[in-house]
């Protein structure tokens, strides 16, 4: 962090791709620089309600898994546990009519009132053995999303998947 505000969440979900649902279920981590301070959270958001941060501590380089899972009867649990620390926190909701109508494993700048925040300085982030259903994407056909600015470059890439078909990176390129 060397100075201005930015932001970057990585995360999995439900309903976050295609604009069509008024909802997004997902479990996540941000790394944000607030100024020349590096700040990290972990938190879990059922869109559009407000994010909600757990209280312990994520570091940089830590191992994370999330999950959000849908069993039946309206009822979602959200994962995110920490491999590195040795925690893990589970929260389950009952959350009626929601459209389960895509999956994402997602890097992105995060939204305000204001519009998109500036993309922090993340360097790259690895997404190993993503799945869907069981399923490794690479045999659902998914569909790469890279961010660009209001100029129409890119502020990060996305690898191809690995051989497994599970795992990818983002590397960051630019702010905005």
């Amino acid at each position: 962090c060397s100075s201005g505000n930015r932001y970057a969440s990585f995360w999995v979900g439900l309903d976050g791709y295609g604009g069509h649902s008024r909802s997004v279920e997902q479990a996540g981590t941000d790394a944000n620089c607030i100024g020349r301070t590096a700040e990290y959270n972990g938190w879990y958001e059922l869109y559009p309600a407000e994010p909600v941060y757990f209280r312990t501590r994520v570091r940089p380089g830590d191992h994370l898994t999330a999950s959000v899972t849908f069993h039946g009867a309206d009822t979602y649990a959200l994962v995110l546990k920490d491999s590195t620390r040795d925690w893990s926190h589970t929260v389950t909701r009952n959350e009626p009519g929601l459209d389960r109508s895509s999956a994402e494993v997602i890097t992105e700048a995060p939204s305000s009132a204001n519009g998109v925040l500036p993309l922090a300085d993340f360097g790259a982030v690895r997404f190993r053995a993503a799945r869907v259903n069981g399923r490794v994407l690479r045999k659902l056909r998914p569909i790469r999303i890279v961010m660009i600015d209001s100029g129409g470059r890119a502020k990060d890439s996305s690898s191809a998947l690995g051989a497994a078909g599970g795992a990818f990176h983002n590397t960051w390129i630019r702010s905005s």
